[in-house]
């Protein structure tokens, strides 16, 4: 009986659809090796020999990330573009942990904010609208840019900025705007965009906790001045 490759598996079954669908952590460590080589050989399918792979190497990834790119191409199916596929994977795993963890900042106040992001929008000529996407205890989890304009004007798509709150799991929102002019009061435009967003945003159970306008010598709180 003919073996059938990972191709005609059920969608459900291949390493790259479940990877998409149940996300990365439901996949054994077999399924992903496998996408990392993306094919096998006729004698077996790209996560069989994964899992053979695995098994020579005692189902311990540390032993897995002490062999080379010549020892990887030993097994059929495994050329030397695929080990070093497996090898550079591995080593960014080792880099990862090496690494410290950047500690998240805490923004549970407007000057904590101003501190964090002026050098972000510091000396620009032209407006840039940004929201910071914090966890339960304000602390950053993702910073993103979501319209950049003109002098004075800088359009916002209040979908791109809550599709961003759902992708991030974002408990809170910070919103922060530049004015190169340097006047700190807001505009009627800025009085209504934050409103929008702050009414959009209850409708999800996502916190607006601030808009933060910024100058080059200062910053200007809608919390602060009670405007949130």
């Amino acid at each position: 009986m003919n073996k059938l490759v990972i191709r005609e598996w059920d969608q459900s079954d291949r390493p790259r659809e479940k990877l998409i669908e149940q996300g990365r952590r439901a996949l054994t460590n077999a399924e992903l090796l496998a996408i990392l080589i993306g094919s096998g050989s006729r004698q077996e399918t790209a996560v069989e020999l994964c899992r053979r792979i695995l098994n020579d190497a005692k189902n311990n990834l540390n032993h897995l990330s002490h062999m080379e790119v010549a020892d990887f191409c030993h097994y059929k199916g495994i050329g030397e573009a695929k080990a070093i596929s497996i090898v550079a994977a591995l080593e960014l795993g080792r880099r990862r942990r090496e690494e410290s963890q950047e500690e998240k900042p805490t923004l549970n106040s407007s000057r904590r904010v101003y501190d964090y992001f002026k050098y972000q929008v510091q000396d620009l000529p032209h407006e840039e609208f940004w929201v910071l996407y914090l966890n339960t205890a304000c602390k950053v989890l993702e910073k993103q840019l979501i319209g950049r304009g003109g002098n004075d004007f800088t359009p916002v798509d209040i979908r791109i900025v809550l599709r961003y709150a759902l992708q991030y799991k974002a408990n809170s929102l910070i919103l922060i705007h530049n004015h190169p002019s340097g006047t700190l009061a807001p505009s009627q435009a800025d009085k209504q965009l934050t409103t929008k967003i702050n009414e959009a945003s209850k409708i999800m159970d996502i916190r607006v906790n601030d808009h933060v306008i910024f100058t080059d010598s200062g910053y200007y709180s809608f919390r602060d001045e009670g405007l949130l």
